[in-house]
């Protein structure tokens, strides 16, 4: 474990103490987790990231694609005549 230093305003190392006193730790323990939990989240952001652009479809199409009439069943438009 590392010890650090950290700078904040007086408002925010007071709520942080409030914060600490409500879960029953220490503001030491409460920043530590809090950025443990932003790590995590950030890192699953960017793993879901990558594999969203690596993603190359679901597989290969057979054939045309459907028009967006065929595909949803109606009638194509008729041009007025």
């Amino acid at each position: 474990m590392k010890n650090v230093t950290i700078t904040m305003q007086d408002s925010v190392a007071e709520w942080a103490r409030m914060e600490a006193a409500r879960q029953n730790t220490s503001v030491s323990r409460l920043l530590g987790e809090l950025l443990a939990e932003k790590m995590q989240h950030d890192d699953a952001y960017a793993r879901a990231m990558r594999e969203a652009l690596e993603f190359r479809g679901f597989g290969a199409s057979e054939g045309r694609y459907l028009s967006r009439g065929e595909l949803y069943g109606r009638a194509p438009l008729q041009a007025p005549g």
